[in-house]
Order: structure tokens, then sequence, then C-alpha cells
């Protein structure tokens, strides 16, 4: 398929100034407060491409400079038995993961690949990008580097290695590095900062990067292809918030296209009890996150079952971030505890006939909750981001192999000794 590259510039969320991508800008060079930048399509109105695009059928409001092979875009379909099972008449599930029958085929069966499909296809370097991940992160960009030959690393705790399944053995430019047993996410997005300004590495940016929220925003624009508006309220489980984040721009885009509504949803992000960090925040009305030390939010990171939402640093207090969405949207957080996901996980399985990942569980957890307290009305049209499922299906028709890791490394290595080990895997 022809491709141009998408026409964009960029956008400070706290200033409003416009300005031009630098290739990899993930802030803007003139601000020294924190704050989100945002992508601005020169396209307003969206041409929604044909299937065989993937992902890229949703090219025009995606900050890319390629199309990368292998991507899938998510899947919408309305509900029937579990919308009659909550009591409601519009209930519309976003599917990402792997489901033949509804037509979704990611692989890793994670709607991270929306992003790692993005994020690569906006990179035009020769230097190894560098993620960090809880897990699912880390299998979709493993995944498309792999199957693209692009340079990456992959910082992960060892605990979550059990994530690092593949169809495929990986392609040798994937390498993967981990923080010990016992550490969590966060320890491992320390240990990636120590690649952070050699010029051998780039990196990834995670929220900061427009291409990894745009990617994450396709949900949002599946949603309403198949409705044909936007939706009244949005439901995902957040670690990081972001996905929260992307739907929201993804709702100001639809608005400013002029034919799909002009109301923003209210989005009603979830987090699994008992790591609650921007739920506690939020229910405060505090912009900032509650003090918690190290210690703390590691050993409550541990405990719970969606292992995905355990990011104890989110970009929730920045321009732009959650906190902002939130109160734009009107929106709320809501919280599940692990037997109340496992329980979702089996309804949304005996109604639906998908097994879904436990993050997905939350979110349904906490949609079930709202519609008790009233908060969801029962001919509102609700989306609900079904963000990972399929897993079982897919093992169970493939073969599969487990990626093991290239170095275990303490997130207290000195950085020079980080770099020299981690470009030693690269030149062996």
């Amino acid at each position: 398929m022809d491709f141009q590259p998408t026409k964009y510039t960029l956008q400070s969320c706290k200033t409003g100034r416009v300005f031009q991508d630098e290739g990899w800008s993930l802030a803007d060079p003139q601000e020294n407060v924190p704050s989100l930048i945002r992508a601005i399509y020169e396209k307003k109105q969206i041409d929604i491409k044909g299937s065989d695009a993937g992902l890229y059928k949703y090219a025009d409001w995606l900050p890319i400079k390629k199309m990368l092979k292998g991507s899938c875009p998510p899947v919408t379909y309305k509900s029937e038995k579990l919308a009659n099972f909550l009591g409601l008449e519009n209930l519309y599930i976003t599917f990402s993961g792997w489901w033949p029958q509804k037509g979704a085929f990611m692989s890793t069966c994670a709607f991270k690949e929306t992003e790692a499909y993005s994020v690569c296809a906006r990179l035009e370097t020769k230097r190894i990008l560098v993620v960090a991940s809880a897990g699912n992160t880390a299998r979709a960009f493993s995944k498309v580097c792999s199957d693209n030959n692009i340079p990456l690393v992959i910082s992960i705790p060892e605990d979550n290695m059990n994530a690092m399944w593949f169809k495929e053995p990986l392609n040798p430019c994937v390498k993967i590095i981990c923080t010990p047993k016992g550490s969590d996410y966060f320890d491992a997005i320390a240990l990636a900062a120590k690649l952070n300004g050699d010029p051998h590495f780039i990196e990834e940016g995670g929220a900061k990067n427009v291409a990894r929220r745009d990617g994450m925003g396709t949900t949002v624009l599946s949603a309403a292809e198949v409705i044909g508006r936007i939706p009244d309220l949005y439901f995902q489980a957040i670690g990081s918030g972001t996905g929260t984040i992307a739907a929201y721009e993804a709702n100001l885009r639809l608005i400013e296209d002029g034919r799909w509504g002009n109301h923003l949803m209210r989005v009603i992000p979830s987090q699994n009890v008992p790591f609650t960090p921007m739920y506690d925040a939020w229910k405060r009305d505090s912009k900032d996150l509650l003090p918690m030390n190290e210690e703390e939010g590691r050993n409550l990171a541990l405990q719970i079952v969606a292992k995905v939402l355990s990011n104890r640093k989110p970009p929730y207090s920045l321009a732009g971030g959650v906190y902002d969405c939130l109160k734009a949207s009107k929106g709320d957080v809501e919280i599940a505890d692990n037997e109340e996901i496992l329980q979702a996980c089996d309804l949304f399985e005996q109604l639906e006939g998908i097994d879904i990942h436990p993050a997905a569980g939350c979110a349904l957890a906490t949609l079930a909750k709202s519609v008790k307290k009233g908060i969801v009305k029962k001919g509102e049209i609700i989306m609900l981001n079904v963000t990972g499922g399929g897993e079982k299906l897919f093992k169970a028709e493939n073969d599969f192999i487990t990626a093991s890791a290239n170095l275990v490394l303490n997130p207290e290595t000195p950085a020079g000794e980080v770099i020299e080990k981690v470009l030693a895997l690269f030149k062996a």
C-alpha cells in the first residue's frame, strides 16, 4: 500500500504553543514545567481505510513515517448477553486480542500492539529503542520489533517474565534485561533510565510519546466507527492512565471532525485494590499523588492480580495528564479487588465466549458496580475497552515459547556499567 508520512504538528498541553516535531520530540523544548504534548493533525476529518491496512486504517491520526507489517486494529461489537446481564441496552465492547471469530488477530493478545505499531512506525533512527514494561507492553514491542528487524531493549521485572511468550523465537535484534525477583515495574523503569542519554539508545517515552497515546486512541476510533458516534461513557482499567488520556484526546479529535457528535464521553478508569494511587488522589480531589514510600508501593503492587496495573509514577498530575482528563470529561475513578476481577473475567468468558486478561476484568467489574450505583443509565451508549483477551484460546491453538532474559541487573547498578553490558549484547 502506498503511504505518505502523516502531516502533523505538536502542541503543549500546558501553554498551547504549537511547534514542529524534531523527529522524536517528547516535550516542548521551550518549557521547564511538566506537560504532555499532543499531536495536531493536518487532516481534521479522518479517512478510515480498509481492514487490509491493519491498525493503519486510522493512519490519518497516527504520527507515523511508515507502515509496518503484521498490525491488526481493535474490533468493536455490540454486546448482547453481557449487556442483558448488566441491564444495558447499548453496551459496545472494543476488543484487543486474539479472537479470530470476531476478526481480532492480535497475537500478543493485548492492546499494547496498538502502541507498538504506532511508536515503531514513528521511529526513524538506527539507535536502539528502550522500553520498560510490566509485561504486556514488553511482549507487544518485542513482537513488533522482532518481526520488523528494529533494535530493541526491553526492561522488565524478572517476576513478570512469564508474560514473555511468543509464537516464534525472537529476532536477535531484541534483547531483554530484567530487574531481580521481588522487584516491580518501577524498578524496571529505573533500570531502563540508565540507558537514556547514551547516544546508542533512544527512550521510547511512555505516556510522553504521542505515537503511543494515539495508537491506544484507535480503540475509541474503532468504537465510534462501529457505533456511528462518540460513546457516552468509557470504561478501562489503568496502570499508568495513558489509555485514559489517549481516549480523551481521540474524543477531542472526533468532536473537531464534526461527524461523530460534539460531546465529551465520561471516562471512568479503574484500579486494582490494594494498589490504587490514582483512585486515592482523585477521591481527595488532589492533583498530586498522595505520598507513598518505595517499599509500600512495591508491596502493594505485588498483591494485585492485574500486574500490568502497577505503575507507581503515572502521568496523573502533569498538564494534559489523567487528572486533567478526568476533570474535563466529568469522569471518575473506580476500584475492584482481586476476587471481583477474577469473577468478572469468568463472567465475560461465560457470556461473551472468550477469556480476558485481569486488567480487562477490572474494567468490567467496575462497569458492573457503576450500573448498580446508578452511575450508568440503561440506555446510554457505553464503551468497554477490553484491553487484552484470547490468550487461553491462542495458546490452545498455537505452539508458543517463553523467552529468557539476556541479563538480570539491579536497578542500582551504575549507568556506565548497565550501558556497557547492554551494548555487549548487541555486539555478541
